[in-house]
């Protein structure tokens, strides 16, 4: 392997406006190509918008999603990518041709379409369903996974990706500025992101704190540092439906740290170089190799049912 320029990306979509995000994701691709990128990630449902999908019915979900890789989005992605030879990875809602709907994420290069993930661990819509694989696939020369949002908090996942071969995992996201059981958490008022220009300080003050930043980074480090991997985590800023984001879209490398990230209220993206070496290098490499599977195979593998509570949703919009 060979370095690899890498870009993340954080911006304001619209929901359900795929033209308009469309134009926002080939604006920051030719961008980030024109600074030396050869790789940018967006946000979970970049392209579709993500949180107003809790309120829509089957035949809008339906009516929103598309087929992959022959749907308009894909094709757009396509050109954008080859216009400015650059791979790009965004999320949508997917459809199969038995109309079951999925929580995608896909890469596209100038040739097509050259990985497509589905989310394992869904919410925001009832009719959504769970993705069953892992995602492995290389970009230039470099093994990668992806994780939606959730299926990052499920360290099994994490671990499982990078044990298949990933070196660098996406971590798409539309997370943070929403209630928890964990203290400091909630919501962010959407009038201090109207105000930010007047008063950005007290918009900063509440993307930095316990409802933002400081949750994601007692655990986001974490996951690139205990399995000697790259991070590119993506996330919006702004108004996603009716709740705000903070953005902080980052490269965190094997050792834990953070390369580059997003730090204004703009649509934007940060770029850092990825150093095959640091991958053994890093104590996440020798930890792997230390592993006793004989005595963690049958705990780990135990009969279990999975629950997943969403405390944000309300009663009647929290599917699982």
């Amino acid at each position: 392997m060979v370095n690899l320029k890498i870009a993340t990306a954080q911006f304001e979509n619209r929901s359900g406006d795929k033209a308009y995000n469309l134009s926002v994701i080939e604006k920051l691709s030719g961008e980030a190509a024109a600074k030396g990128a050869q790789v940018i990630a967006f946000h979970e449902c970049s392209v579709t918008g993500y949180t107003f999908a809790r309120k829509l019915s089957r035949k809008q979900m339906l009516d929103l999603a598309e087929t992959i890789p022959e749907g308009k989005s894909l094709r757009r992605l396509q050109e954008i990518a080859a216009r400015f030879n650059i791979t790009i990875l965004a999320g949508l809602f997917e459809k199969d041709e038995q109309y079951n709907l999925f929580k995608a994420y896909v890469c596209v290069d100038q040739n097509g379409l050259v990985a497509r993930y589905r989310k394992l661990h869904p919410f925001i819509n009832p009719y959504l369903t769970a993705g069953t694989e892992y995602c492995i696939f290389e970009i230039h020369g470099w093994k990668c996974g992806i994780l939606i949002c959730y299926d990052n908090n499920i360290i099994e996942n994490v671990r499982a990706t990078r044990l298949l071969g990933a070196d660098l995992i996406f971590m798409p996201h539309v997370t943070m500025c929403t209630p928890s059981s964990r203290p400091g958490a909630g919501f962010v008022d959407p009038l201090l992101w109207k105000n930010r220009e007047t008063d950005p300080t007290s918009l900063r003050l509440e993307f930095d704190g316990m409802k933002g930043r400081d949750w994601l980074i007692k655990w986001l480090p974490a996951r690139a540092y205990d399995n000697g991997i790259y991070v590119v985590f993506s996330n919006p800023v702004g108004m996603d439906d009716d709740q705000l984001k903070n953005g902080c879209s980052m490269i965190i490398d094997p050792f834990g740290d953070i390369l580059a990230e997003c730090r204004s209220f703009e649509d934007s993206f940060v770029t850092a170089v990825l150093n095959p070496e640091k991958l053994t290098q890093a104590g996440g490499y020798r930890y792997l190799k230390a592993r006793r599977p004989d005595l963690y195979r049958e705990i780990i593998g135990m009969e279990h049912k999975p629950e997943q509570k969403v405390i944000w949703l309300k009663p009647e919009e929290d599917q699982n």
